[in-house]
Parts: C-alpha cells; structure tokens; sequence
C-alpha cells in the first residue's frame, strides 16, 4: 500500500507501535543482520500534478493509441474531422489539403470557423486558445452546434497541438482574420487580427508533427492522407475535397496525383463499384440510403457479393469516423440482410436457407456502411470500434425495408443471391463437420469403416479403391481382387445427391462420410494430396441404368466436393461386361448392345450357335470373371473422368442443370435430346 513506510514483514506486528506506547521486551536478542538499504523518500513532494497538455505529451498512447505510424497519421485524421463536422452539418462546402515540403500539413475548411471571442470561464483567453490548449473542450458535448459530430471528448485537435512541433491556425469570422501560432501544445502568442477577410470564412490548421514523440525523420505518407481525404470524400457527397502535394514528396507515392479535386455524387456506391471493377460478383449491388433531418439516425450503404472466390471486404463509419472493428451498426447491417434473405426463402419456399447465419450472409461480401448518430459510444480514444446500441436499431431497421423491395423487384437475381449464400453456408457446415472428424480422431488411430476391405500395402502410389454397388457386388469384388494392391468399399443402393442436397443432409449421411473417411484426403478447402490413400478411385457399378445413374451421382459429389481428385488425375470408371458370348471353349464378353453385335458378326462366331448370357449386375459375376473382365489391370477397360478446364464453367453449369434443385430444367434438358433418346430406342 502506498504510504506505508513502517510496513513490516516480521516483528511484533505488521506496524510499528506510535510513540509513547508500551513495548513489550523481547525475549531473546535478534541476531544482528546487515544493515537494510534506506528506503526511498515518499511524501507530497513526490505528486506531480500535470496541467494543461502536458499528460498529452507524458502518455500519447491514452489519446492516439500510441506513437507508430497509426498513431502519426491519426493528428491528421482529428484535424480532418473537425472540417468534416462543419460539412456535415451543412455549414461547409469544401475542405482543401495541402501537404508541405517541411513535412506539414494544412486542411482548410469554409466552415463557420472556431470562436474567436473570449471565453466565458476563461475571459482573459480566447475560445480559441481554450479549445487548442485544454482537454474535453469543444462544441460536441450538447449537440446544440453539431446533430452529429465525430469529435466525442473535446481531445481531438488539442491532442494534435499538444504532439506537434509547430501549429498554426487561420481563423476567417466575419469578414476578419485572425492567427494564432502554437509549439509544442503552448501558445507562442495570444490571438491576433490578421487584418481583412471579405471573401473568406472557415479555419486553417497547419501542423506539423514532433519528432520528439515519434522519433527523427517520421514524416506523414502522402499516399496515406489522400486515402484519408478521398474517403472521406465518399463518405459524403455534399464536400467537394481539393487535395495538393509536391511532386518532389510522390516519388514512392504510387499513382498518388499531386493535385486532385474529390467529389462523389454517388457516395459509398461509387466506391464500392470502383473497387470491385473487373471482379465477378453473384448479384447487382445494392445500394441505398436513409436520410433523416438533422443528420441523426441517417444511414447509407452498398454492399457487392462477389463470387470469384476473392475474400469481400467491409469499410463501416460512424459520422464519418471509420471504425475498422466493426461494431453495432455492422451488426445492424448483418441482421438486416440475413432476417431479409430468410423472409425471402419462406416466401419461395427454399427450406434450405434455415442454416444461414449472419455470418454467411456477410463473409465474403464487400461492404460500405455509414451511419450517422447522436453521441455516438466508441470503444478507446481512436474510436476503432461503435459501442452503441441504439446503432443496430438505426441501422437494421433503415437497411431492411429497402432490402425487402430490392428482393422483390428482382426475383431471378434475388435466387441467385440466395442460392450464392446458401453455398457458403453448406460449405461452413462442411468444415465444422470435417474439423469435428479431425478432432475425434488426432489422438487415436485410424478408423476405418467397416465395409471396407482394405489393400495391404503401405503406400498409395499404385493401390486402387474400387467404389463397388451393394454387398453382393462387393462380395465378388473382394474375392476378385488382388489383396496386395486393390481395396473394396461396397455402397448401399444410390447415394445421396450432393447437387440438391442441403449441407446439414450431406453431413449426416453415413456412406458419403466413410467414402471420404477411406479417402483421408479431406474435402473442398481441407482436400489434401498427400493424404489420400489410393492412387486410383475406381467407380465401379452395374453395366445398366441404375449403375450408369449411381455412377453420375458418385462423379457429382466428387466433381463438387474432391474437384482436385479428378484433376490431378486419380478418378476413374470401370467398364464392366453386359452380355457373355460362348461357343465350343471359346468365351468373350461384351460391354453393351453394340459391342454384342459386332462380336456376334465376328469370324469367331458368326453362323454358329452362340450362347448369350446377360449379367443382371456385378453381384451375379464369379469372382474369376469379375477379376478376368474388369479389376485385372492387365486386361481391363478403365475410362478416365477428366474436365478440360477451358470447358469447367460449363461444366458446372451442367451439372447444375442435371443434378441441382430445377426439376424444370432436367425436363427441358430431356426435350431438347428427344430425338436422341427416339435414336436409343429405334437401335
């Protein structure tokens, strides 16, 4: 406890008797011990009392976050703020930007410029010297002279004069001129007139920062201060921003310009649009806003789902402030649209979209929100994060009605979205399921599934895994393998549809997990090359519709799930025999109708009594002729599913077609072949 000089750590007690109390003696004489170091002096010289700026100057981390980059260029975003203020509430039209040579920086504003005349409390100051000099002073307390303002805590341009080397301020107040120079957060002098100013109004802050602070040669980046500016621009289109820099300053400024003027009339739509020029995005951008009188409860915003495969973005702000972590009126944003979309569904019927959180519907999107709110609560001095909770409010409720008509006027576009976002929700779901399985299985040994009939060598370079239809097939295949190099995984009947079928239903299904479980490769984004056991995936299924259909459904999980598999070159499927031709000793096998008629007008046969026998599946097969016809490398038939990826969009819109949730378009898929499935049955 501070204070306690007579603190003890043994003795009689935990403090030393006062004077004139009694003591008893000791009982026996303590062994003399070396000399304790005297304490450190403590009394009320040793308070120091910091006025003024000066705790500014102690601790800058308290005000700016600290003394990095971040740090410097946050001077620059106060001194832009108050300008902003001025915009915002109507009372200024442009803002220029001047960077300087010296490493200085100059923001000018047409505003109603900072008072002038002397301060109430402080009569022998002007309001002025108060507001540069002294902390949690300003006009943004009782919202009388701002509805909306970014300036919470009166610290904002004191913190920058407390931590720059030189501040000059221009003040243009009823056609006269005033100027007052400050160092260091101390005035250099008091405010003087500076003579006539007919044709201006507003305030000047030229600063420039102490190198006592951020260390030698630490200079603003122009590139960073017209980011900044233009921003800002966007934020609201009712300023136009004038930007200028030297030239000498651009050198590694990028495509920095050394003069611009920023003006958007299309705000956060037209930033959004040039950020995302050239990129593919899954609908149209929907863009709006809710404006209100007096600025509070104001909100614009636009927001671009994106399906290139690119991470989106999100910019939010708070009167102008940007808020990089987010906070309630993010939440609004997230709410509005995913309540939105789920309305959506019910009224299309679309079950699927029950799984969609408010994270699918935003991860991935880019978007720019902008909310204006009356004594907003920010989270630390350099206001990162919206505390308010009057923000979600504002803001779900601004964004929702208008995303309901967005919805509704397009409804094509509206199921795209929908469709775009369910995706991302199975996919989350996919990658719960599978970390869940990694989990349960880091700290045992492999598990395989029961059916399985596993090849014995270690290593996968030349094993194979044949995907067999039901046990009877997978009976005769496991008799007709060659132990060593072929594993068997028999299936039960059809598999589900991965194109159709919700994540939630995909995660629960028991073949599908042990196909992947004996795979070990992982899915989508968790697919792993070196973890997979088997150098060839052989489908193998009846030589009949029923088998050609399974087939389709097993190289649709692949092409959805596992692409990867099938284009490095792993996936492939069996040819199987339908027909078995004898004559005499003479035995030969056919894959199809065709192929049964050209042997049968063979010299082998042709003219001769030939018995026909056709397999009604794989099952009926003894294990010799399953082995002889289609699992013995040395005389099988394997066909290769590969995708040419000039043709993979077309590819996955087909399959969409075939597979996916439109029964609609599967009927006109069909009529459009008519004449080719009139053709199969003439033949």
């Amino acid at each position: 406890m501070a204070g306690g000089d007579n603190a003890e750590t043994g003795g009689e007690g935990l403090f030393a008797p006062h004077e004139g109390a009694a003591v008893r003696p000791a009982r026996q004489k303590p062994a003399p011990r070396a000399e304790a170091p005297a304490e450190a002096s403590y009394d009320a010289h040793d308070i120091e009392v910091l006025e003024g700026l000066e705790p500014v100057r102690r601790r800058p981390g308290m005000y700016i976050g600290g003394t990095d980059e971040k740090a410097l260029h946050h001077l620059f975003a106060e001194v832009l703020d108050n300008a902003m203020d001025e915009a915002v509430a109507g009372h200024a039209s442009f803002i220029a930007v001047e960077v300087g040579l010296d490493g200085s920086v100059t923001v000018t504003d047409n505003g109603r410029g900072i008072p002038v005349d002397p301060h109430p409390k402080f009569p022998q100051k002007s309001a002025l010297e108060v507001i540069m000099t002294s902390l949690h002073s300003g006009a943004k307390f009782d919202g009388k002279a701002y509805e909306t303002s970014g300036g919470l805590h009166g610290v904002g341009v004191s913190v920058v004069n407390a931590l720059s080397e030189r501040l000059d301020v221009e003040v243009a107040r009823n056609q006269k001129l005033y100027r007052q120079s400050f160092s260091r957060g101390l005035p250099l002098g008091p405010l003087e007139p500076a003579g006539a100013a007919p044709n201006r109004r507003g305030t000047r802050v030229t600063f420039r920062p102490d190198e006592q602070i951020f260390g030698a040669g630490a200079r603003l980046k122009p590139a960073r201060l017209f980011q900044m500016a233009r921003s800002k621009a966007y934020l609201f289109s009712g300023v136009k921003i004038r930007w200028s820099c030297p030239a000498e300053l651009l050198a590694d400024a990028g495509d920095t310009p050394d003069k611009a003027e920023l003006h958007f009339p299309g705000g956060l739509k037209d930033y959004l649009a040039a950020s995302l020029a050239g990129r593919s995005q899954a609908a149209e951008l929907f863009t709006g806003a809710h404006k209100k009188a007096g600025g509070h409860g104001a909100v614009e915003w636009a927001v671009a789902w994106t399906d290139d495969g690119d991470d989106g973005f999100s910019r939010s702000y708070c009167n102008t402030i940007p808020t990089p972590e987010g906070g309630t009126h993010e939440q609004g944003l997230r709410m509005a649209l995913l309540r939105g979309l789920k309305a959506y569904a019910d009224l299309t019927n679309v079950k699927r979209a029950a799984i969609l959180t408010g994270e699918d519907v935003i991860n991935g999107a880019a978007t720019m929100l902008s909310a204006f709110i009356r004594e907003p609560e920010f989270q630390g001095q350099t206001k990162e994060r919206l505390a308010t909770p009057e923000a979600a409010r504002i803001v779900e409720t601004a964004v929702k009605d208008a995303f309901d008509h967005w919805l509704a006027a397009s409804p094509q576009q509206a199921n795209r979205l929908l469709e775009h976002v369910i995706s991302r929700g199975e996919e989350r779901l996919r990658r719960r399921a599978e970390k869940d399985v990694a989990r349960k299985t880091a700290t045992r040994k492999l598990r395989l599934p029961g059916k399985l009939a596993d090849c014995s060598q270690a290593g996968s370079k030349g094993s194979e895994l044949f995907i067999v239809e039901g046990d009877s097939a997978g009976g005769s295949a496991k008799q007709a393998r060659d132990r060593a190099t072929q594993a068997v995984l028999p299936l039960r009947g059809k598999i589900l549809n991965v194109a159709s079928a919700g994540a939630d239903k995909l995660a629960q299904n028991q073949q599908l997990a042990d196909l992947l479980l004996a795979l070990g490769c992982g899915a989508r984004a968790r697919y792993s090359e070196a973890d997979l056991r088997y150098e060839r995936v052989i489908v193998m299924t009846d030589a009949d519709v029923d088998g050609a259909h399974i087939a389709s459904l097993l190289m649709t999980y692949f092409f959805r799930e596992l692409p990867e598999l099938i284009r490095n070159g792993h996936l492939f499927l069996a040819v199987p025999p339908l027909y078995r031709l004898s004559h005499g000793g003479t035995t030969v096998y056919a894959r199809d109708d065709a192929h049964k008629d050209e042997l049968l007008a063979s010299k082998a046969f042709r003219n001769k009594k030939v018995e026909i026998g056709r397999f009604k599946g794989l099952g009926e097969m003894l294990p010799a002729q399953l082995r002889d016809t289609t699992m013995a490398p040395a005389k099988r038939t394997l066909l290769k599913v590969e995708i040419a990826e000039a043709a993979r969009e077309d590819t996955r819109d087909t399959v969409d077609r075939l597979m996916g949730t439109k029964p609609e378009a599967r009927f006109r898929f069909i009529q459009e072949r008519a004449a080719f499935a009139g053709d199969l049955v003439d033949i």
